[in-house]
């Protein structure tokens, strides 16, 4: 038995410059860190004795005697992709709802990728897992996603990613004391909206715009794109990290510009809530549409923050170093 544990991701600066009819012509980069909230892959190779020959436990209990009868789209894409020949057993759980912002179908495949590697004995380089994944969500399974969330997953951390170029994902972590990424970590204030939704048609909506709109849709993601070095020199310069909760506020603004999916009156009413409170900004997280808020609260202001968002479920969270790490292989506990 192999198990794979998977962190899920907050998106800081630069979301919607890592999506390739962007980044192939004008380059991206994102400010992303992986959180200690995680997705976890378990699978063995299934015995030939039962009737079926694939079983794979979602939201759904799957069982079947061919890999294209999978229902699961990205478990069907990836065992193909592999080329797996034997007869498999995957469960998925998590620690959070998936569709909420928090790159959760990345995690899934480069937990699963990762997973299927260590049960045939292989090991997989981060970089090539990340690649593997990229390339199954936006060519196999053609989905409209960008290629930030599989390099967090897979990497961990919290970094700078540059998209573009010959090297195609540049990862570059950020140069802070642990003193420094504490106190960062303890000002930031995570909250489920109760939306869950889709971020591939979002991210299409955007695409589409991209085109329609070309002028001012590349006005608006050159200047999220800026954002990223602001948010960089911010946090490896002397500059009061408050500074990075009123970018995020700026980040905001111009992010749900960008399409009417992005936000709505009910994420709006939460936004300004939080802000009212003492938040000195923040963003919705992933695509938009729903899922997790993220808000920038000094200490001695959270409290009134969750008072206000009372109805809303508070989540705490902390930053994940590790990346996609294999727990269990071959019944032998793996050291991290």
């Amino acid at each position: 038995m192999t198990i794979v544990r998977t962190p899920f991701r907050i998106s800081f600066f630069g979301g919607g410059t890592d999506y390739p009819a962007w980044y192939k012509e004008h380059g991206g980069a994102v400010l992303s860190t992986a959180i200690d909230k995680y997705c976890y892959i378990t699978c063995r190779p299934l015995p030939a004795f039962f009737d079926h020959k694939h079983y794979i436990v979602w939201s759904k209990i799957e069982k079947v005697k061919r890999i294209e009868d999978i229902e699961h789209p990205a478990v069907r894409g990836i065992l193909q992709h592999l080329g797996i020949q034997g007869g498999v057993e995957v469960n998925h759980t998590a620690d959070l709802h998936a569709r909420a912002g928090l790159g959760s179908s990345s995690a899934f495949c480069v937990g699963l990728i990762n997973a299927l590697h260590a049960m045939q004995g292989t090991s997989i380089k981060k970089r090539d897992l990340a690649l593997d994944s990229i390339h199954i969500e936006q060519n196999v399974l053609k989905e409209n996603v960008g290629s930030q969330d599989q390099v967090v997953a897979a990497f961990g951390g919290f970094n700078t990613i540059h998209f573009g170029g010959q090297k195609h994902i540049r990862v570059v972590p950020l140069a802070i004391n642990k003193e420094k990424k504490q106190t960062l970590q303890n000002n930031l204030m995570m909250f489920f909206t109760g939306i869950t939704r889709t971020a591939s048609d979002i991210a299409g909506e955007q695409i589409k715009k991209t085109e329609e709109k070309k002028e001012d849709m590349e006005t608006r993601l050159h200047a999220m794109r800026a954002l990223v070095d602001d948010a960089v020199g911010i946090l490896e310069n002397g500059t009061s990290l408050d500074d990075f909760g009123r970018l995020l506020h700026e980040t905001w603004e111009l992010k749900r510009r960008l399409t009417s999916k992005i936000s709505n009156p009910v994420i709006d009413e939460i936004y300004e809530a939080g802000r009212e409170a003492g938040a000195l900004g923040g963003k919705l997280l992933g695509a938009g549409g729903g899922g997790f808020m993220l808000f920038y609260a000094r200490p001695e202001d959270q409290e009134a923050v969750k008072e206000k968002l009372k109805k809303l479920l508070y989540v705490p969270i902390g930053f994940d170093a590790t990346g996609s790490s294999v727990l269990l292989q071959n019944e032998k506990q793996v050291k991290n």
